[in-house]
């Protein structure tokens, strides 16, 4: 504790960032995205009545943010970090004011605004971190930085999907907004930009499609964008079809916001996976882990919605064994990209996120015209397992 509280003194009157700071504002920035997390699903199926549709919306919302995260360090390439931290939380508050309107307008604005909010500040953190936090040091400060998010999404979820079943569809976003107002008060209270460790240049413009390019021109990026991928796609799928299939099956709201924070206590078991990965090495830790997270979900897409609870306890060991990719997935990243290219690549390998919602998207949409919301577990589970072969089969055993 003593170690943490110095990193927080400032040396010479002013304040120096390390792990203890940047997991805070993490904190209160996951906690912003889960009171509405468990909440954005339940909402677009109360507005448009079928699981097709809320597909069709969310590819229509991830397009947009797609294109944001791309073209973000083009457009803030003359703004100062502490300026596009902030203006992503301002997004994150204006999105939770569309999402309370109860519109399908005010649902597709609201992901928009919410999902391109939570990039510009993740980018930007990510910035900050890696500026700042030793190499030496990440395996420290990730993984607690990660486990401290985990009191938000623990509770966030259910509390949001309670707060929109006993109350409607505007309190769950008043919580989200003053939280939202918390963080921007927090970081500009702690005056990251004024440390001398933490310089307060401006994120540098570029050429997004330049990037991409030469992203794609490095096979250990590709691979490490494609486990990044993968992971994200079993989340988005959870949060987002997982509560469906609970309904649809017969059981409540809550029970769907219920699955989802219990889910995140597996983020604790980041550092049993990371002991593993040290022992056995990191290959041997994703490949499993993502082997037990496909079996999972295709037994859970096979039981369906006449068996909810038997889905649910899948589900969850599936979450568990996703939490193992979250907590060793992002190393093949950290140790393949080039001190020289750590802002250009970043951007470009953040779009992992919106991909895993825009590409299953289109796939959903398709398939659920035919079947019911099982269907998209089956789908998922199928490609996981590709995706575990491939990385048994590419992914270096010393990376």
């Amino acid at each position: 504790m003593s170690a943490i509280h110095d990193e927080m003194i400032p040396p010479q009157g002013l304040r120096r960032a390390g792990a203890a700071t940047f997991g805070l504002l993490f904190l209160l920035e996951s906690l912003v995205r889960a009171f509405n997390s468990g909440v954005l699903s339940i909402q677009a199926y109360d507005l448009l009545g079928s699981t097709r549709a809320v597909s069709i919306l969310g590819i229509a919302a991830s397009f947009t943010v797609l294109m944001l995260t791309l073209c973000m360090p083009y457009l803030f390439g003359h703004l100062r970090r502490r300026y596009a931290y902030t203006l992503g939380g301002l997004m994150l508050i204006g999105g939770s004011i569309a999402l309370a309107s109860f519109t399908i307008g005010g649902q597709v604005l609201g992901v928009i605004l919410r999902n391109a909010g939570a990039s510009i500040m993740n980018v930007t953190l990510q910035l900050y971190i890696m500026d700042h936090i030793k190499k030496s040091e990440l395996t420290r400060s990730e993984p607690l930085r990660l486990a401290v998010s985990t009191l938000a999404w623990v509770s966030g979820p259910v509390t949001g999907v309670w707060l929109y079943s006993h109350y409607g569809p505007v309190y769950p976003q008043l919580a989200a907004m003053a939280v939202g107002v918390l963080v921007l008060i927090v970081f500009w209270f702690l005056r990251l930009h004024e440390t001398s460790t933490m310089p307060s240049g401006t994120l540098a413009p570029f050429n997004p499609l330049a990037n991409a390019v030469r992203f794609v021109e490095q096979p250990r990026l590709r691979l490490a964008w494609a486990i990044a991928f993968g992971r994200s796609c079993f989340w988005a799928t959870f949060f987002t079809y997982g509560p469906l299939l609970m309904i649809e099956g017969g059981m409540s709201k809550f029970s769907g916001g219920l699955v989802i924070s219990i889910s995140q206590f597996f983020l604790l078991s980041t550092f049993g996976f990371g002991a593993l990965a040290q022992r056995f090495g990191v290959r041997v830790v994703i490949t499993l882990c993502f082997a037990v997270v496909a079996g999972s979900t295709i037994l859970a897409g096979l039981f369906g919605v006449q068996a909810p609870l038997v889905v649910a306890g899948l589900l969850l060991l599936a979450a568990l064994f996703a939490s193992g990719v979250d907590g060793v997935g992002g190393i093949p990243y950290l140790r393949a990209v080039r001190p020289s290219e750590r802002q250009r690549m970043t951007a470009v390998y953040r779009t992992f996120i919106d991909f895993s919602e825009l590409i299953p998207g289109f796939v959903f949409a398709f398939a659920l015209s035919f079947f019911d919301v099982s269907i998209v577990f089956i789908i998922l589970g199928v490609c996981l397992v590709f995706l575990a072969i491939l990385v048994w089969r590419y992914l270096p055993k010393s990376m």
